[in-house]
């Protein structure tokens, strides 16, 4: 009779979680591999799926008021922007469709590839501002780099610019109010993003992380890119008592009216923080429809039905006639993405990818070496930068489009994270990035079939198994 009720509970345990998992509508196979956990490991099972599975993030949305016919009139420029090129519509059109990412003018744009250049540009904007500096930061180290814009931050604030500061409650937390205070002594504020407490409610959101990099300086100068606010970018990174070269990252500065999509993406952001909206006339300034690039902000999330930024990479790797080249620190595609970049190497295009040599997490290592072999297989050329961690998320499509922001090539900033990455149009930033990718390469080792296949057996099952957790890395 035992038995019998320890069999009944244990069926209505799997149904109800079978019901449970499958409403929320996830992939087929994530779907299945969660039901069979669960049902094995009834209390381990759920503790892992409450804490790290992938559901969704349900947030307020916010109703901007100038703001948004800001944006409805940056939308109704793009008319003005002139015709576009076939495969530039087509991602156009998707874009707008997925993120509400209107195609908008930047009067200029600079793209950095080093934190000292990167940083010195931020600083210059942050010094100019007379309105508001909006910094949002996954990461925000209380080191020398950080010391130096908390200070500037402070500054701004005591002459009477609005200073917001918005950092992740999981990727900053030496960042501590402490080292904080004098940003909040001279009148600034600071937010955590998803901040974790003892409660369950809370606890099981610490997925739902902002990665995004944003600094908006009175809605005119905006930036954004791979770079954290921390020394690993400019002087270095401490390993031990030696100090490795600083990481290799690319960062992009808009001016004009693009930057009403970065800005759009910080207050969502603060928002759902704070809970408060800014003076919006004030974020959004009339700005002359005038400059010659052509860009769209996209902005992603767990908050969302669809995922923009996996959905627009997919498309553009897809669509890709002569070269897809890319960078990323973490290459862990799921079929979809795997599948364009061997299609598009099976058609004859150039598909070239540039990842670290050394990363900064021997898991996620070892699961971006397993899909090395089918890579190659399908014509993709692999490389691997050798000098310090390669950090940029850079994709190059043909002469036509250049993607620079947040999003890694992995699950968690498709589908975990909020990421927020930018979309320029035209040859002249494209062979700009595919130049300094060329640059990378003569430092870097490239990946071949004959050093794959004298992998030892336990280095091969490593990998193997570290691909497993794809899904969460």
């Amino acid at each position: 009779m035992l038995w019998t009720w320890i069999a009944v509970v244990e069926a209505a345990w799997v149904i109800a979680l079978s019901a449970w998992i499958v409403s929320e509508r996830r992939p087929p196979a994530s779907t299945l591999a969660w039901i069979f956990g669960l049902a094995l490991l009834p209390a381990v099972g759920v503790a892992v799926y409450f804490f790290l599975g992938p559901r969704r993030l349900e947030r307020k949305r916010m109703r901007y008021r100038g703001g948004a016919a800001r944006l409805e009139a940056s939308l109704a420029a793009t008319a003005r922007l002139g015709d576009l090129p076939p495969d530039v519509s087509r991602q156009v059109r998707l874009a707008l469709r997925l993120s509400a990412a209107p195609l908008a003018s930047a009067s200029s744009l600079a793209l950095y590839h080093d934190g000292v250049s990167a940083f010195a540009a931020m600083e210059r904007s942050i010094a100019d501002a007379v309105g508001h500096v909006h910094l949002e930061s996954y990461i925000f180290e209380p080191d020398e780099t950080g010391t130096r814009i908390r200070d500037l931050l402070a500054e701004k604030a005591r002459q009477g610019v609005a200073v917001r500061l918005l950092l992740d409650a999981v990727g900053a937390p030496r960042a501590r109010r402490r080292f904080l205070a004098p940003i909040l002594d001279a009148g600034g504020e600071v937010a955590r993003f998803n901040p974790m407490g003892l409660g369950l409610v809370r606890s099981r959101l610490v997925n739902f992380r902002t990665h995004r990099k944003i600094l908006v300086c009175d809605g005119a100068v905006g930036f954004t890119g791979g770079m954290n606010v921390a020394d690993c970018h400019t002087v270095g990174e401490r390993r031990g008592a030696a100090v490795a070269p600083p990481w290799r990252d690319t960062q992009i500065r808009l001016a004009g009216r693009a930057v009403a999509g970065l800005q759009r993406t910080f207050l969502e952001d603060w928002h759902f923080a704070t809970g408060l909206v800014p003076e919006t006339d004030a974020c959004f300034p009339d700005l002359p429809d005038e400059g010659s690039f052509r860009v769209q902000v996209l902005r992603s999330g767990p908050d969302r039905d669809v995922y923009p930024i996996h959905e627009f990479l997919f498309s553009a790797i897809a669509s890709a006639d002569e070269r897809v080249w890319l960078a990323t620190p973490y290459l862990v595609p799921d079929e979809s993405i795997l599948t364009a970049l061997r299609s598009a190497a099976h058609r004859g295009v150039d598909v070239r990818v540039l990842v670290p040599r050394r990363g900064d997490s021997r898991l996620v290592q070892a699961a971006m070496r397993s899909f090395y072999a089918e890579l190659l297989a399908a014509g993709v050329t692999v490389q691997e930068f050798r000098p310090s961690m390669l950090h940029a998320k850079l994709l190059v499509v043909d002469r036509e489009l250049t993607v620079v922001g947040s999003a890694n090539l992995d699950n968690r900033s498709f589908r975990l994270n909020f990421e927020a990455v930018v979309a320029v149009y035209g040859a002249s930033i494209a062979d700009e990035v595919a130049n300094q990718l060329l640059l990378d390469a003569h430092h870097a080792t490239r990946v071949t079939s004959r050093r794959l296949r004298a992998l030892s057996l336990p280095s091969r099952f490593a990998q193997s198994t570290a691909r497993l957790f794809a899904a969460v890395l």
